[in-house]
């Protein structure tokens, strides 16, 4: 067995721990320096242009790549098989330079009105300004997202599973449509990291995800990755079909690398980098114990007489149960959702949790509870909220570290006293 099968062979976290770095630290340095500088010297002038002009492979300007940076880029790159990955300053640098890498004035989006609330709107608002037109539709209705596709649908988006609603989509048989019809799939994937799901063998072609979450290793910073899977043929794609790509980059990857990333100017910072590169080697230990706490206290909340309703895909009650086995490795995730009887329930039971905390954000080391209709949609109209199915009375419940037992008490003397 060669090296390098014998590598590819290896399990998840030893795969991410043993990447090795891209040049050989001159100190013998076992975690990758921090390189928190803007530019990098060359020995001549010929050696700078030769970088500049993307002729030898170098390091010029801290904005279009850097060697921290670059070695979180190829840990992702051995935790998901992705044949490229760049690394962002937020998910949803992400996901815009993506769009601004694939859309173009006439062209259209095939997505879930079921979105978190800021894809939401760079879809319906940010992008419409530019002249692209988004299609809501149903994602478990196979025949309706066909008859979205057209001649200028650029791409169909969804997240894997739904942020709040915890909605599955059924990838496999989605990707058979769109290969089809020769659509790219897009996908984020933040709320199962991919310990828990491979993308390349559902069929998706880019996958979008915000590395603030399970990633960052206890929300230490913000950022966002974009993968390709090298699976889609862009000679087809009006957007990308006169890209010119190298040998070692798809048109999609050359496009985002070497136009739209340096001229919007996203890219994660060294420091973050750094950060989410240590985060990432614990991931698949904290993502077992988050997701395996999610659905013990998913069953639990299941228990109580005065929650009107559990959300989790991982439980017998959830119509994506049977679609979960089938596309996940064991729990998925820790997200839920519980309703209660009003608004006013949901805000009385939040102000009397003591442990799980009151903030934004998912997959933090600590427990946290929000109410979606009144915060991350807060400022949306009441027809919006209508329209994306936001709910007055629901909760989301992302899950911590914390022991289980002490965050059903949590949960039992806040509804206790409702």
């Amino acid at each position: 067995m060669g090296d390098k099968e014998e590598y590819q062979n290896k399990k998840f976290s030893t795969r991410i721990i043993s990447n090795s770095f891209s040049k050989k630290d001159v100190h013998g340095a076992i975690n990758m320096p921090v390189y928190r500088n803007a530019a990098f010297e060359f020995f001549s002038s010929e050696e700078i242009a030769n970088a500049f002009q993307n002729k030898i492979a170098a390091h010029t300007y801290t904005r279009i790549s850097n060697p921290t940076v670059e070695n979180f880029e190829n840990k992702i790159k051995e935790a998901s098989g992705a044949d490229m990955v760049m690394a962002m300053s937020s998910g949803m640098a992400a996901i815009s330079n993506t769009f601004f890498t694939l859309a173009y004035a006439g062209c259209n989006i095939v997505t879930s009105p079921h979105l978190f609330g800021n894809t939401f709107s760079l879809f319906k608002f940010t992008l419409a300004d530019f002249g692209v037109e988004t299609r809501f539709v149903d994602t478990n209705n196979l025949s309706e997202i066909e008859a979205a596709i057209d001649e200028n649908t650029c791409a169909f988006f969804c997240e894997l599973v739904t942020n709040p609603h915890l909605e599955v989509a059924d990838l496999p048989e989605i990707s058979k449509i769109l290969k089809k019809k020769h659509i790219p799939m897009v996908i984020d994937t933040t709320v199962i990291p991919w310990c828990g799901f491979n993308a390349r063998e559902a069929g998706v072609d880019i996958e979008v995800v915000s590395t603030t979450k399970y990633i960052s290793g206890g929300a230490t910073s913000v950022g966002g990755a974009i993968l390709d899977y090298g699976t889609f043929d862009w000679s087809n794609n009006k957007r990308l079909t006169k890209v010119k790509p190298t040998s070692d980059m798809s048109a999609f990857a050359f496009k985002l690398r070497r136009e739209i990333a340096r001229n919007i100017g996203a890219q994660m910072d060294p420091d973050t980098a750094s950060m989410q590169s240590l985060g990432l080697e614990t991931l698949e230990l904290r993502f077992n114990k988050m997701s395996a706490s999610a659905f013990e206290l998913s069953r639990f909340l299941s228990e109580q007489s005065n929650v009107v309703k559990v959300g989790y895909p991982g439980i017998s009650s959830s119509p994506y149960y049977d679609l979960v086995k089938k596309l996940f490795r064991g729990n998925p995730g820790a997200m839920l959702t519980l309703n209660l009887e009003s608004k006013e329930a949901c805000f009385d039971f939040m102000n009397k949790l003591q442990i799980i905390r009151r903030a934004t954000n998912l997959f933090d080391n600590k427990s946290l509870i929000i109410h979606p209709e009144s915060t991350i949609y807060g400022t949306f109209s009441a027809e919006l909220k209508k329209a994306m199915d936001i709910d007055e009375t629901l909760l989301r419940l992302s899950v911590g570290l914390e022991d289980v037992n002490d965050l059903k008490s949590d949960i039992i003397r806040a509804l206790d006293i409702l």
